[in-house]
């Protein structure tokens, strides 16, 4: 795979150091694994951190469009803006909203949608395991509905809400938007659901995941299996319904009050088998699919805004999120 110097000097660096904060026993040493990510501020009026729960540190950075005069027409016209709940990627287990890399990605979010992002930092595994990110991904949700509508920035439309999430943020997403479904909101109406190279698996081993193995840049079958190993309860295996999630121990799937899914395929990514299982099940439960794949993209490879599939990707989410807006 050909890519720019500085992308791999960025990747070996990353995974020279993961590997060495990874444990055997499925810990993480995290003073090491934070010398690589390095944190942020926000930076004010363009984004600003927004408490939700501070006795398990969950907050969301939020992000206003600032590469237009979004922000300044929807408070002169009163023009809606949409708002994008994103849940950054990392296995569960690192990154964060503040991180370099996630802050980077969602501001670009903001900008190429021209809509609000709401970047939710959930707690992490393997000091917090499944469940707590799934709680933590609806509750930040809920949150949003709840408050003022004076205390979100000038246009926020919660009636065009979509959820977005990479890699293990798209296995969030897909768990956030399930449980949303019995949930009675005043103000959110969510109107879709994108799902970047969702994280999904399961104890088969697919046939991109025998192919790429070990290969590819961005995802490794054996860091995608400790991944599992520390996110998952204790005791259990990959048919968990949180990674298999139309797997045989999962609970039947109605999509009935599931929104139309973008979902996006990385031809190098050892995970398409089953981010494609994923969009059949979808499919067979009466949920509308948008599948869009990128031949060369490796897993994680859409944060690279110097790759081109990174800024195309963004343009098919635009478009997709239009499509959603024109249903009423």
């Amino acid at each position: 795979m050909s890519l720019p110097w500085k992308i791999k000097l960025m990747i070996s660096a990353y995974s020279r150091i993961r590997e060495a904060a990874f444990r055997p026993d499925f810990t993480i040493n995290r003073r090491l694994l934070n010398l690589l990510d390095t944190k942020t501020p926000p930076t004010p009026p363009s984004s600003a951190d927004v408490s939700v729960d501070p006795s398990r540190d969950l907050w969301f950075r939020q992000y206003t469009p600032s590469n237009s005069t979004a922000a300044a027409m929807a408070t002169a016209t009163g023009e809606a803006l949409p708002v994008v709940v994103y849940f950054h990627g990392g296995g569960f287990a690192t990154n964060s909203a503040n991180s370099v890399f996630m802050d980077s990605f969602a501001r670009r979010v903001a900008n190429h949608l021209r809509s609000i992002v709401i970047s939710v930092n959930y707690r992490l595994a393997p000091e917090h395991r499944c469940p707590a990110q799934y709680d933590d991904g609806l509750d930040a949700v809920k949150f949003l509905d709840s408050v003022e509508p004076t205390c979100l920035p000038p246009g926020t439309d919660l009636g065009q809400c979509f959820i977005m999430g990479d890699s293990a943020g798209g296995n969030l997403g897909h768990h956030v938007v399930t449980r949303a479904g019995v949930c009675k909101f005043k103000r959110m109406r969510l109107r879709g659901l994108i799902a970047v190279q969702p994280f999904f698996g399961g104890e088969e081993r697919t046939e991109s995941e025998i192919r790429i193995g070990n290969r590819a840049p961005g995802l490794s079958v054996d860091r995608a299996d400790w991944y599992w190993k520390a996110f998952l309860p204790r005791g259990s295996d990959r048919n968990h319904p949180a990674a298999n999630v139309f797997g045989p121990n999962s609970a039947r799937f109605s999509g009935s009050k599931f929104p139309n899914t973008l979902v996006v395929i990385g031809g190098s990514d050892p995970l398409q088998d089953w981010q494609r299982r994923y969009c059949e099940g979808l499919k067979s439960a009466g949920v509308g699919v948008r599948l869009v794949e990128y031949p060369n993209a490796f897993h994680g490879s859409y944060v690279f805004e110097d790759l081109p599939e990174s800024s195309l990707m963004l343009d098919e989410i635009r478009n997709f999120m239009s499509q959603q807006l024109k249903v009423t």
